[in-house]
């Protein structure tokens, strides 16, 4: 049987969003997919609603009668301030309100590695050590994981949130080779997540079964998360693409990669 009546799914069109759209059917007799586009493949257990999450009145109108929300909407990547604030930092609110009025006990919501960026890879923290965004897009990610601390305290709703490294097809870059998180392991988190007896309010990484284990993730293991595969069967074929890069470079020393290495999103190119 179904856990859920309905899960409403945020950022469904995305590259993860698609993939949770697919995996995540057994779980619930209805899924709502949401979006700033019409879908126009719905499948008989599928349903949309198709709004801007800047807009409160149309995100919270969205949560009604779902039983968990998987968040995974808001900007993908660092962008100008002005879209983190509106989609990922306002929409997040948002979509907690909607929430709390509509009486969802549990969010599932996709945080990301860039929370906790300017780690350096050698300190091998886990998942209670202190936050360190390597960017706007990290501090929109950091402000949402304070929010849900604050509706499971306050509220009483559950969330997990999901530390993201490096989900894509395969591997791209040598960094990929410890940060890689497979698109079905992705799936697996989010299922486990929405599926633990008890969650409260936990953190997680989002991170394979990869030979190279830079972080520890023991204080998630009571979500039952067991990734099933590896950047291994790739490496040979990465390192022989890409060059050994520079150990001092902070894409390199820290968690973050290349976002270490960015500037301010609202500075106009020199020039």
């Amino acid at each position: 049987m179904p856990h859920y009546e309905r899960i409403l799914i945020t950022g469904a069109a995305g590259r993860l969003g698609s993939e949770l759209r697919k995996g995540l059917v057994p779980l619930a007799k209805t899924i709502r997919l949401a979006g700033r586009e019409p879908f126009h493949d719905l499948a008989p257990h599928e349903e949309e609603a198709v709004f801007d999450l800047a807009d409160m009145e149309a995100t919270i109108a969205a949560t009604k009668d779902c039983d968990a929300i998987v968040h995974f909407g808001g900007a993908p990547l660092e962008c100008e301030w002005q879209t983190i604030l509106d989609s990922s930092i306002r929409g997040s609110y948002h979509i907690y309100e909607g929430a709390r009025k509509h009486g969802v006990k549990r969010v599932i919501y996709a945080s990301s590695v860039h929370a906790i960026g300017y780690h350096e890879i050698e300190a091998h923290i886990g998942v209670d050590a202190p936050v360190r965004p390597d960017s706007l897009y990290g501090v929109s990610k950091n402000f949402v994981e304070s929010l849900s601390r604050l509706y499971w305290d306050k509220f009483g709703i559950e969330t997990a949130c999901l530390r993201i490294f490096s989900s894509f097809p395969e591997p791209a870059d040598r960094r990929m080779l410890w940060s890689y998180l497979s698109f079905a392991d992705c799936v697996r988190l989010v299922e486990a997540s929405l599926t633990a007896p008890r969650v409260g309010h936990t953190i997680s990484f989002g991170i394979s079964d990869n030979k190279l284990k830079m972080v520890d993730n023991s204080g998630a293991d009571h979500l039952g998360f067991i990734p099933q595969d590896s950047a291994e069967p790739f490496r040979a074929a990465v390192e022989a693409k890409t060059p050994v890069p520079d150990p001092k470079k902070p894409s390199v020393k820290y968690l973050g990669g290349w976002f270490c290495e960015l500037g301010h999103p609202d500075d106009k190119p020199a020039g």
